[in-house]
């Protein structure tokens, strides 16, 4: 089915408000907890990592950096765990009615969005309080966050297909997010690594996560000498290009894995 008909339009803008209107409901402040969630993880990691284990002290305003990569993290955690499991929790819809069922992965990643522009206004007024220069640079954060949505898409087609086969995939899902998380240049600067290990710094910008959050750490603080982007710690173009190509591959295989089995889903779970 067409995903542009306007039946798959009306389902995916009501799954989106849904979602977003059941996301908080019953908890006393609300929406207001898709802002103190980062807020609050960012508080603890703060005052564990840079306050008293002095993880960047020596990089310019790395607390606005540790705040923009726990956001981006969020929300690529966020849609990869809510998107693996969403074709299973909307199995009645899937039996009932006739649609894309893209249109479910896409109403995660919808509301998962919505999420991360809210807290990307926080971390931008947080930034102007630390006194980071915002210039008209800040446009090239959009294309960041397009290889960003296409990548976390891609692995939310895949994961969710997989989940409908595979079961166990949820714990080990979680554990990969736990070693991605310390494996990916969040709570301290790639320079952390570089200085005495270059050549693991370099591989560990090759993942397209280190890569978007370090070129959206570029973008906004300027902080490239002390903390590098992946062109600058590769002098190869052919290998730069990599992690920005993966995202492209993953979207376009995911989606393929995903309308390759889709019409089996409401048979199988």
């Amino acid at each position: 089915m067409n995903f542009f008909s306007r039946r798959n339009q009306i389902l995916l803008k009501e799954l989106v408000k849904t979602d977003f209107k059941l996301r908080y409901q019953g908890s006393v402040i609300g929406y207001l907890w898709s802002v103190l969630k980062p807020i609050l993880l960012f508080v603890i990691m703060y005052l564990v990592f840079v306050r008293f284990m002095r993880f960047g002290a020596s990089t310019p305003h790395f607390a606005v950096a540790l705040l923009l990569g726990i956001t981006v993290w969020n929300f690529f955690g966020e849609a990869t765990n809510v998107g693996m499991l969403s074709i299973v929790s909307r199995v009645d819809l899937l039996r009932k009615v006739n649609f894309s069922k893209s249109v479910i992965i896409y109403s995660v990643i919808a509301n998962a969005l919505i999420n991360l522009i809210i807290s990307l206004v926080v971390v931008f007024g947080f930034a102007l309080i630390n006194g980071v220069p915002l210039g008209w640079n800040i446009i090239f954060i959009i294309p960041l966050l397009i290889e960003l949505i296409l990548f976390t898409t891609g692995l939310a087609f895949i994961l969710s297909t997989l989940f409908v086969y595979f079961r166990d995939l949820g714990p080990i899902w979680e554990v990969v997010m736990q070693a991605g998380f310390y494996g990916t240049p969040i709570i301290y600067p790639v320079t952390q690594i570089s200085t005495h290990h270059l050549l693991v710094a370099k591989l560990l910008m090759l993942n397209p996560m280190a890569q978007i959050i370090q070129d959206l750490r570029y973008i906004l603080t300027f902080s490239n000498n002390t903390n590098p982007t992946l062109w600058q710690l590769w002098n190869n173009p052919f290998v730069v290009i990599i992690p920005y190509l993966i995202p492209l591959i993953i979207f376009v295989l995911g989606y393929w894995i995903f309308t390759k089995h889709a019409y089996k889903f409401a048979e199988i779970i």
